[in-house]
């Protein structure tokens, strides 16, 4: 800013009397904000419930031999061969339930805001007086 005043008086009735201000003004503003985040999970389950297997077999045998003999009035004679054979077989598979799960996630963020701002101004300022009945005059820009 620079001043300049300028007056004289010459004692007598007229005055003359001058002042003259200019100047520039700077202002200006910054604001910044910033923020970051992230976040991550991850989970699985994995099971088998029943897986059974089963195997079964029976066999029977069986072998015989009758006699029977009389003696008597009449000679009697009776004989008899058997054979008695049996056989089972069973085989089985099961399986009752076998499962999977997986899951994740990811997420991040960033935010920014910023500001910016400027202020300029000039400004110049003049007055005169000139004495006696004169008038008031002012000059601004």
């Amino acid at each position: 800013m620079s001043d300049i005043d300028t007056g004289s008086y010459d004692g007598g009735h007229d005055v003359d009397y001058g002042h003259y201000e200019a100047g520039q003004e700077h202002a200006g503003l910054d604001q910044l904000h910033q923020a970051h985040g992230s976040e991550s999970d991850y989970g699985n389950q994995y099971g088998v419930y029943e897986n059974d297997h089963h195997a079964d077999t029976s066999t029977d045998f069986s072998q015989g031999h009758h006699t029977e003999f009389d003696q008597g009035p009449a000679v009697h004679y009776e004989s008899d061969d058997y054979t008695n054979y049996s056989h089972d077989g069973s085989v089985d598979d099961h399986v009752f339930a076998a499962e999977g799960s997986e899951h994740a996630h990811q997420a991040e963020f960033g935010e920014l805001d910023a500001l910016q701002q400027r202020f300029d101004a000039a400004f110049a300022e003049g007055t005169q007086y000139h004495g006696g009945d004169a008038g008031l005059g002012i000059a601004a820009n």
